[in-house]
């Protein structure tokens, strides 16, 4: 139900959520996470009933969706930040074995990202993550501009999400 009621609110506004969230957030492949967020959002708590300003509840919740999201970021960066001070002076040993084995769960995800996603999407997701390039180096060797490959990147991670969503029964 709550799918059906976020797709028409989407199909009936998806043009103003993302004019509003590309005002806000000038990163193109961000903006595309915001928007996906947003979708999500709605499904999860769906517009209520009886709202005279359509537009401007959803301009609200845009911005707060934004600003969950900007504070997202921040705390788990802090989280980050606290982790590796602590890692600094950490007593444990470097342990070839737990490395190797992280090696070959990275090469496994990456085996099915190329089989589950189109060439270009699966290309662009494995030289940004793989092999640690930037965008505008992706879009150099995919001979692309960078946009386009930050549209492959958010379209393949977010095939991806739904694949892993799907097969955790969520």
């Amino acid at each position: 139900m709550g799918v059906n009621a976020a797709a028409r609110v989407f199909a009936e506004h998806s043009e103003f959520i993302r004019g509003v969230i590309r005002y806000r957030v000038r990163n193109e492949a961000q903006a595309e996470d915001l928007f996906q967020d947003f979708f999500l959002t709605l499904i999860v708590k769906p517009l209520p009933e009886g709202i005279q300003n359509t537009k401007g509840y959803l301009y609200r919740r845009i911005i707060n969706n934004i600003v969950n999201a900007t504070h997202r970021v921040e705390n788990y960066r802090a989280r980050i930040h606290r982790y590796a001070e602590r890692g600094k002076y950490s007593k444990t040993e470097y342990s070839p074995e737990s490395e190797l084995i992280a090696a070959e769960e990275m090469d496994k995800m990456f085996a099915l990202i190329e089989r589950q996603l189109p060439e270009r999407e699966a290309e662009a997701v494995g030289l940004r993550y793989k092999n640690d390039l930037s965008v505008p180096e992706v879009a150099s060797e995919m001979r692309v501009n960078n946009r386009t490959v930050s549209r492959y990147i958010s379209i393949g991670l977010c095939k991806i999400r739904q694949m892993l969503a799907m097969s955790q029964g969520d």
